[in-house]
């Protein structure tokens, strides 16, 4: 008997990446099982592969019936050997080796059903619901303030009046994808109310709507659409998301019957949305073959309830979202679940003047809050305390009576026009705006409750569409900046019910702030800069910015207690260049200064890590040194320790002549083309976009012009190239 070895070792990679192992003649190599083709077998043991062989040798030259003594006790001997040593083998491999851990299978969980669970499987689908209620028109919002919401509703509430079916949608909370359904509805119409944020960027809820338009191929044939947008003529892309949306329709075969509006904040918006809507409904009117009902009366969506009886827990007081969750705070933390920051410094910058300039530090420790150089707080303000008890006076009501507003309509997302059950002293401070002018169609809605006829039919004529109703309108409300409380101290004989003055004010806002400073050197704080806003209106009543004077009263410690501010980080594209050596460009005076002292922060940081960081250079700018030349002493550090290159600095009024950070830039333009040309350094503003930002672009231009040898034309497509490249970014505001 024979047993020999043949081994040859294979990488466990074949074996492990279900590979099939090459191909091996299951032979013994040994001149005996070759000369006699005896039998063999394999087997693997991990990585190697063994193959034995086996047989009893018969030859010619040596019979079977011939054997030596001693030939048969060394076979035996050596059978015995051999025999142990596999044996030795497979005990190791079937009961001592390391076995790989098996992987447990897991069952798939059953998603419960509709059925099971109460809710329809159906329920993040406009079809599904408009089918169900009868709608069918769906008026799509793209908000981030709040105004195109509003005007959403609007529309919405317009539908009735011509015998249609309004619903306002959120974007963000259905499936978009099921407006290739929406012709299976009889005389069916889609408008989106789209506002423009930021640099030509959509909204936030109206993001993924946004990206589902750009991706898809859907067909849309069928589809009747119309579009108003919400812009600003100061900013660089105006209108964009409106603009793309109708385009966007359009391609995909969706039928337009009424042109695009495009609403103007610079401007006056309202009148820009009342102008378009009134011809909008007689289009609408043509195409479906519909008539207007004549039913001019007032709607209400909500239904008052008062709780006499309820117990504390349950009632609303200033949060956002969820109950109690400034009490039981839990991150992740954003708009609907913002963080309560306590306030660890509030500084006055400034040295003199009429105007306050305050820096303050808010802590954000065990929050996990990440934030990057150039982002954008969001802070969410309380409205005055003395305006809030003028109202309720005004208006003979009890503040503290616990109410709820419920949405007549049961199947709509929004059971509430804000958290309920509260307040309505809550209410009138933390979730209502009762500072800005009302739009009309507040007016129209309140024009019922005046007895006095003239000032009905002034509210009336004010919210009317006519030249004569807007420039009153215009003259009356938005120059003379006139509030709610101040339209109903100078009508008299104006008294609504609170709870619908309640259900027809718009939502108090966020207020969005850049940061100024770095999570590489502040990783536990985030600083702000503001201006605190007040002024004299036309009718000498004194008003003040909402967030910025109660930002101002926000100390470190009231009355023993700390001070908070209900905030979340908003995450902005004005970013750094990745390459810390590329150079950096900045302009931004006055608090347009904020995000660049969290950038030369970053760039300092990096240079005491060993990093070689390109130039840093800063244009600020303000009014007087010797009062309101913000951050001085930081900005001096800055320059000692070499994380600023270079700072220039413009003092508009401390000499005759007006000198502003454009001039500047001017009188260093051959540095400046350098940085651009040969640098390729990243440019940045913040600051105004009405006056400011455009005046320095067009001081590029200028720069460019000159110094690249080219055409006014050729120098504007250089610079637009700049911002297509980002190399030329902007952070501004009207």
């Amino acid at each position: 008997m024979c047993w020999t070895f043949n081994i040859r070792v294979f990488h466990s990679a074949w074996s492990r990446e279900g590979r099939t192992i090459p191909h091996m003649q299951e032979r013994c190599c040994c001149s005996y099982c070759r000369r006699y083709n005896w039998p063999s077998f394999s087997f693997h043991l991990g990585a190697l592969v063994v193959f034995i062989s086996m047989g009893t040798a018969t030859s010619k030259e040596e019979p079977s019936s011939v054997k030596s003594p001693e030939a048969s006790v060394a076979f035996s001997m050596m059978d015995v050997f051999l025999f142990s040593i596999v044996i030795g083998l497979l005990t190791y491999w079937f009961f001592f080796r390391k076995k790989k851990e098996e992987i447990p299978e897991f069952s798939k969980i059953q998603t419960p059903t509709g059925e099971a669970t109460g809710q329809s499987a159906n329920e993040n689908s406009f079809i599904e619901k408009m089918k169900k209620t009868g709608k069918n028109i769906v008026v799509f919002y793209g908000s981030q303030t709040g105004t195109a919401e509003e005007f959403a509703n609007r529309l919405s509430k317009d539908a009735h009046r011509y015998g249609m079916r309004g619903m306002p949608a959120d974007p963000e909370e259905y499936d978009v994808s099921d407006l290739t359904h929406l012709s299976e509805i009889e005389k069916s119409l889609a408008i989106f109310c789209m506002a423009t944020y930021g640099e030509g960027d959509p909204t936030d809820n109206a993001q993924d709507f946004y990206d589902w338009l750009q991706d898809t191929d859907a067909k849309l044939s069928g589809i009747k659409y119309a579009v108003f947008g919400l812009g600003n003529k100061t900013y660089e892309h105006f209108n964009a998301m409106g603009k793309f949306v109708d385009k966007r329709l359009e391609e995909l075969g969706a039928q337009r019957i009424f042109e695009l509006g495009l609403g103007d904040d610079d401007g006056n918006l309202e009148e820009d949305f009342i102008t378009w809507r009134e011809q909008f409904w007689p289009a609408v009117c043509e195409h479906f073959g519909v008539e207007a009902t004549g039913d001019e009366s007032s709607i209400r969506q909500y239904e008052l309830v008062v709780h006499k009886d309820i117990a504390p827990a349950k009632v609303y007081m200033g949060e956002m979202g969820r109950l109690k969750s400034y009490e039981n705070q839990k991150p992740p933390f954003d708009a609907k679940n913002p963080y309560l920051a306590p306030v660890t410094l509030n500084r006055k910058l400034n040295q003199g003047g009429e105007r306050h300039l305050m820096h303050h530090e808010l802590d954000i420790t065990g929050s996990k809050i990440r934030y990057e150089s150039g982002d954008h707080i969001a802070v969410y303000p309380a409205n005055d305390t003395s305006l809030v008890n003028q109202l309720g006076e005004i208006l003979g009501a009890d503040l503290d009576t616990v109410i709820s507003l419920n949405n007549l309509d049961e199947e709509s997302n929004k059971k509430h026009p804000f958290p309920c059950p509260t307040s309505y002293r809550t209410a009138l401070t933390y979730y209502l705006d009762i500072t800005n002018p009302p739009r009309t169609n507040v007016l129209y809605e309140l024009a019922q409750y005046a007895t006095n006829a003239s000032e009905q039919e002034q509210l009336r004529k004010m919210a009317s569409s006519s030249a004569e109703g807007k420039a009153l309108y215009l003259s009356w409300v938005v120059e003379c900046r006139r509030n709610i409380l101040a339209i109903l101290q100078d009508t008299p004989s104006l008294r609504p019910p609170i709870d619908h003055l309640c259900e027809l004010l718009p939502r108090l806002q966020a207020r969005y702030y850049s940061i100024a400073s770095t999570s590489k050197v502040h990783p536990n704080s985030i600083h702000i800069c503001s201006v605190v806003v007040e002024y004299t209106t036309k009718t000498n009543r004194v008003n003040k910015g909402v967030a910025t004077n109660w930002l101002k009263n926000k100390q470190p410690n009231e009355n023993g207690h700390k001070s908070t501010v209900p905030l979340y980080v908003r995450k902005s594209q004005f970013r750094l260049p990745f390459k810390p050596n590329t150079p950096v460009l900045m302009i931004g005076p006055g608090t347009g200064i904020a995000p660049f002292i969290g950038f030369i922060q970053e760039r300092g940081w990096l240079k005491q890590q060993g990093k070689e960081v390109g130039e840093t250079v800063l244009y600020f700018g303000c009014r007087h040194e010797k009062e309101d030349y913000i951050y001085k002493e930081e900005l001096a550090k800055f320059v000692k320790e070499g994380a600023l290159t270079q700072l220039n600095v413009a003092f508009s009024r401390d000499q005759p002549e007006k000198i502003y950070v454009q001039h500047l830039l001017k009188k260093n333009k051959e540095h400046v083309w350098k940085l651009i040309n040969e640098g390729n350094c990243h440019i940045y503003v913040c600051g105004d976009a009405r006056n400011m930002a455009r005046d320095v672009q067009n001081t590029f231009y200028e720069i460019v012009a000159e110094y690249g040898k080219m055409n006014q034309q050729q120098a504007v497509d250089y610079v637009k190239k700049l911002m297509t490249k980002g190399r030329y970014s902007l952070d501004v505001w009207s």
